[in-house]
């Protein structure tokens, strides 16, 4: 089968699967309703549009930096009103990154990889507050299994966390190894180890519908962690274009002068 790996890192997440009247939590991992979300925007759906075939591709999210949880009261006006909303109780989850992978057909995903590269509407993850920092495209579409393309790929967890996780294993008397959570759609037949209400059947506003889905858990040994390219030099002033006036002048030219 084809596979396509979304990373999915960011100073605030929320993959919310449940919500109730103020309280809006959040899992510990992407949900698959979240996920397919981003890459039906990406690719410019409407809200109400069939989302049958994004549905059928298997789900699967590897939790590289768990990251810690977040709880935020947040006010709202109403659009039409302006009457004041009752406060409400949000949770996200900071400083967590993860690798979540679809598989399936692959014209189907060479397609969610070229919108994904020129997205419609921006992506988010969970929340429209929550930009993602790093690209999510982890490169095209491979031939490949779900859970083999998850087990292997690069460990994307910042290196302060690696080393905080080297400092704990240092102070353990015993040895230890990192385990990375690995969560996957559980293939029909076989008993799922949970089920989230998570399967996206419409976003439609007016009437939005999820479906249970089985979930299977294991682990996976850190690979080796992705090299961080060294950064280029970075200049705000390069993309601005001198007035069309006589008397304007170029950017070089009002740069400041250094002995």
């Amino acid at each position: 089968m084809t596979v396509m790996l979304l990373r999915l890192a960011g100073p605030l997440q929320s993959w919310g699967s449940t919500a109730r009247f103020a309280r809006r939590s959040t899992e510990n991992a992407p949900t698959k309703s979240g996920v397919l979300g981003l890459l039906a925007a990406a690719e410019g759906r409407p809200r109400d549009a069939d989302l049958s075939d994004l549905a059928a591709l298997r789900f699967g999210v590897r939790i590289d930096q768990p990251g810690s949880r977040l709880r935020d009261f947040h006010t709202a006006h109403h659009a039409d009103s302006d009457k004041a909303m009752p406060l409400s109780e949000r949770f996200y989850l900071a400083d967590a990154v993860f690798i979540a992978g679809v598989e399936g057909d692959r014209a189907l995903l060479q397609r969610l990889y070229q919108a994904l590269r020129a997205p419609r509407f921006l992506p988010y993850l969970g929340r429209r507050s929550c930009p993602p920092t790093l690209p999510i495209d982890m490169g095209p579409p491979f031939e490949d299994a779900l859970e083999d393309a998850l087990r292997t790929a690069k460990w994307q967890a910042s290196r302060w966390y690696r080393r905080q996780l080297e400092r704990a294993a240092d102070m353990r008397t015993s040895t230890g190894s990192v385990d990375l959570d690995v969560l996957i759609d559980c293939p029909p037949g076989e008993a799922p180890h949970l089920s989230l209400r998570d399967a996206p059947v419409s976003f439609d506003p007016r009437h939005r519908q999820y479906t249970l889905r089985g979930v299977l858990t294991d682990h996976s040994a850190p690979p080796p962690p992705a090299r961080r390219g060294v950064p280029a030099p970075h200049d705000p002033t390069s993309v601005l274009r001198p007035l069309d006036s006589p008397n304007s002048t170029t950017t070089a030219e009002n740069s400041p002068r250094t002995s």
